[in-house]
């Protein structure tokens, strides 16, 4: 290239020699300050030409001097992008290995290299998590999110920190950051619910449990939980609505619940107590009888107890329930039932002869206790030791206990959610062994 450009030079330096022979004239060139200087056409022309090779020159000057600055810099760049990338690897192995002192250490030399680097920034406030130093782990992920606004990672974890810390209204301005970026975002909605479920916010859980179902059903994912979640929520919904004396809004709520779902018995149990409340106890009564034919529920059938007996017509429950034996004479449970309600209304002799007559059932202790009860206030004392002894290790009262299907938590309560494992419907009379408590 260096060549081409000598010959070139050289045939222009010819060419102008040759145009000199012929071209001696003269002309005058005018400078600024009014200064005038005569100079042959020929001289003009070369120095034109020099002052343009000198221009481009320095053109290329600065266009070189730039370039080597920005591959010095770049360089720089990727050097230091280099040594920063090293330390984060051998910070991150520290972490995977619970060596969090030397992942500390290391996250902090990058940090004095580059203070708005948002990788480390987050892995700080995941150790300072796990450290539960929170108000450390807060300012790392906020340093994150300003480093760069639209960091997921930093709004998921700011908003996590805050639910953790109990700090709802913080923790919702995060999520909702997160539903600008990515309005279907699940991670975000299983979260909002969460922070809802803390608020007892059940209109806007209600909302949002459809929305993760439907995510969950785009992602081809299966949503039978989701949906028996979105049926507790309307649960709570309608629940909560009772307590405010909302009665209409409440027994739609139930009502509503019962058609998606026929075996919700806590839904019967809230149609029955919005009933009550309305003044309308023979509906309530009339609506619990056929609750238990749909679902045969003990629970159902104890409430019904409650309620008649409350009426004052305790005659109506023994038809009910010599009716439901009469159809199921087998069921130990309705025998039970039966017996306690006779010895509930100091009818002893039927009481006895309900539960003594035909087979007693193994491994039930409150049937035992409740004999013992029947024998002493027939003064049958050894009788009545021999049942006591086969409940020696019982120590609950003949009021009978409730646990949950799914967990086994035991509760002297009955309630329609459980609070160990949080799921619905899902207590029973811990009787016969029901659970495992």
């Amino acid at each position: 290239m260096g060549k081409f450009i000598f010959l070139i030079f050289i045939l222009f330096v010819g060419a102008i020699a040759i145009f000199s022979m012929s071209n001696k004239d003269m002309t005058t060139v005018t400078v600024p300050f009014d200064k005038a200087y005569e100079i042959s056409k020929i001289s003009l022309v070369l120095i034109a030409s020099a002052l343009g090779a000198l221009s481009m020159l320095l053109i290329f000057v600065v266009r070189d001097a730039r370039r080597m600055v920005a591959t010095y810099q770049f360089q720089k760049k990727q050097k230091k992008e280099d040594r920063i990338h090293g330390l984060y690897s051998k910070a991150m192995n520290a972490m995977f290995a619970d060596n969090a002192a030397e992942a500390r250490s290391l996250l902090e030399d990058i940090l004095r290299e580059d203070p708005e680097h948002e990788d480390t920034l987050m892995r700080l406030g995941d150790l300072d998590t796990g450290a539960e130093r929170f108000d450390e782990a807060l300012k790392h992920y906020k340093k994150a999110l300003l480093a760069s606004p639209g960091n997921l990672e930093a709004m998921f974890s700011l908003a996590t920190l805050s639910e953790k810390l109990q700090r709802w209204p913080e923790a919702l301005e995060y999520i909702e950051g997160m539903f600008e970026r990515d309005p279907g975002n699940l991670s975000a909605l299983v979260l909002k619910r969460s922070v809802l479920e803390h608020n007892t916010s059940w209109d806007d859980l209600v909302d949002v449990q459809k929305s993760i179902i439907k995510g969950e059903s785009k992602a081809g994912h299966d949503t039978a939980k989701e949906e028996a979640a979105l049926l507790g929520y309307r649960y709570e919904q309608a629940r909560n609505a009772l307590e405010q004396s909302q009665l209409e809004r409440a027994g739609k709520g139930f009502r509503k619940i019962i058609r998606i779902d026929s075996g919700f018995v806590p839904a019967y149990m809230g149609v029955a107590e919005v009933m009550l409340r309305e003044g309308d106890s023979e509906g309530s009564v009339s609506f619990l009888e056929k609750s238990y034919e749909a679902t045969s529920s003990p629970l159902i059938l104890a409430r019904l107890e409650d309620v008649l007996i409350g009426m004052g017509e305790p005659s109506r429950l023994i038809r009910n329930y010599r009716s439901a034996l009469a159809a199921d004479s087998q069921n130990p449970m309705l025998r039970f039932f039966l017996g306690k309600l006779y010895y509930r209304l100091e009818m002893v002799d039927d009481a006895l002869e309900t539960l003594s007559t035909g087979e007693i059932p193994e491994s039930y202790p409150e049937w035992n206790h409740l004999l013992g009860e029947l024998y002493l206030r027939r003064n049958q004392c050894e009788k009545a030791v021999e049942e006591f002894k086969k409940t020696i290790d019982m120590k609950r009262t003949l009021r009978l206990p409730y646990c949950c299907s799914e967990c086994d938590h035991p509760d002297e309560e009955w309630s329609g959610r459980c609070p160990s494992c949080g799921r619905w419907n899902t207590y029973q009379f811990n009787l016969h062994g029901a659970c495992k408590v």
